[in-house]
């Protein structure tokens, strides 16, 4: 019996496809990857030296580098757009899914916009040009044109003679759309309940009416709660019509989580926006460095506070062992509570109701894991200075402000929340600098008000 070929690894697979590069082998190139998944290719083309792209792409279908294309990131596709020249260029373009070609087109000039469009045909230019119409971050700008739709009066054969016909144009093949003659969304359809039906029977007896959907104009996030709430591979998105403008898949709402995700941890980190492994040291760091400047300036109330408390601190310097300790913790948990509370309001709506209960909800965990916290540094402090008062302000101190930072975390990103602000704007640095300098007014604050207990 013959065993199965061990697969290539990264290395070996680019040393061979250079060599196939240079001697011309296109025959033996489209061999090796014909069975190849679209990321596969755009992951070998960039692991290609710059200098073998050309022939790189020479080497591949029209269909394969429209395909591969659209898994690479919007500097590469225009990088293969210009090096391939107007021709192949809008061939490619009139292939791509037209949510994906709206993406790419979004960030570049007037000009440039316009000169690529106009080479196209003008039916995918007309229906880039309304959908990049629409703001950014919303269902039109996302959504694609290319699902099936059918008329009522259809019968079950028609409609599955239909969906063959048009298999290959159409992005998912899971439901069918019925629309009157002016393109009002009458009704839904799956595939499956075509399959379970008697051909004869007609599309108005089986459809359903009560349509799950979404407005043209619906937040890219709402769209994934509903996409996600109801476990659909496609939504149908209609204008204020009720007319049918197109549908986003569950491979667009992949691409718009993991979007919104990168967005919230960059905020939540404060590390600025497009911040990749490709971007240049300078273009990080002035991405960076506003956040980072700002809480430079607000950290310097916590010296502030320190240096209001020179006095005590002279007196007790065993205080100072335990400052660090003690804003560490409350600027930990309050972290910990601000990314419960993001991740939770990205799943669902919270109202009022559900605020309070939240809020409550970690006040509760604030006390324990501050009990907690505070009889262990108590115990601790106690036996390394052997000073009961010592342990109790440590202890005590720490116990408040974990409070207060759990609740801090809690509530900052709420308020923003209603106010319609991003709650992860509520940055993690932001909250750990004001529960520093909470942290360390309480504690001192304790500190100073029973010196005569600890001297």
């Amino acid at each position: 019996m013959s065993q199965a070929p061990v697969p290539m690894t990264e290395n070996e697979l680019t040393t061979a496809i250079i060599q196939m590069l240079k001697e011309g082998k296109v025959y033996e190139f489209q061999q090796m990857i014909d069975e190849f998944q679209p990321f596969d290719l755009a992951r070998l083309y960039t692991l290609l030296p710059e200098k073998h792209h050309y022939k790189y792409l020479l080497h591949l279908s029209i269909d394969q580098i429209t395909d591969m294309i659209q898994e690479l990131d919007q500097e590469q596709q225009l990088d293969i757009i210009h090096k391939l020249g107007t021709e192949k260029s809008t061939l490619i373009l009139d292939l791509m899914e037209n949510d994906d070609l709206a993406t790419l087109l979004k960030d570049l000039d007037q000009e440039k916009i316009d000169e690529l469009l106009s080479e196209m045909k003008q039916e995918e230019s007309s229906i880039i040009q309304s959908m990049m119409n629409y703001p950014v971050e919303t269902a039109g700008r996302i959504m694609n044109d290319r699902y099936v739709w059918i008329p009522q009066h259809y019968t079950v054969q028609e409609a599955i003679d239909k969906l063959k016909h048009f298999a290959d144009l159409a992005e998912y093949l899971n439901y069918l759309y019925v629309i009157d003659e002016e393109r009002h969304l009458l009704g839904v359809i799956s595939y499956k309940d075509l399959l379970l039906n008697d051909p004869n029977e007609t599309v108005d007896e089986i459809m359903y009416t009560r349509i799950v959907k979404a407005d043209v104009y619906t937040d890219q996030e709402e769209v994934a709660k509903i996409i996600t709430r109801y476990n659909f591979v496609s939504l149908p998105i209609t204008d204020e019509n009720n007319q049918l403008r197109g549908v986003i898949t569950v491979d667009d709402i992949l691409d718009v989580i993991i979007s919104e995700a990168n967005e919230d941890i960059e905020k939540l980190s404060a590390s600025g926006k497009d911040i990749t492994f490709q971007t240049k040291p300078f273009i990080a760091a002035y991405r960076r460095l506003p956040w980072l400047i700002l809480l430079l300036f607000i950290g310097l109330v916590s010296g502030s506070i320190i240096s209001g408390f020179e006095a005590t601190l002279e007196q007790v310097v065993a205080l100072a062992f335990f400052m660090p300790m003690i804003a560490g913790m409350t600027g930990n948990t309050g972290t910990q509570s601000l990314a419960v509370v993001v991740r939770g309001l990205i799943a669902e709506d919270l109202d009022f109701k559900q605020g309070l209960k939240l809020i409550s909800r970690e006040l509760k965990v604030g006390i324990i894991i501050g009990i907690t916290c505070g009889i262990l540094i108590s115990i601790i402090a106690y036996f390394w200075k052997g000073s009961v008062a010592l342990g109790l302000i440590v202890g005590s101190s720490l116990l408040l402000t974990l409070i207060i930072g759990t609740l801090a975390g809690t509530i900052i990103p709420l308020i923003l929340y209603k106010l319609k602000i991003d709650p992860a704007i509520a940055s993690g640095p932001l909250i750990t600098t004001i529960n520093d300098i909470l942290s360390l007014l309480i504690y001192f604050g304790i500190a100073t008000a029973f010196i005569t207990k600890l001297l």
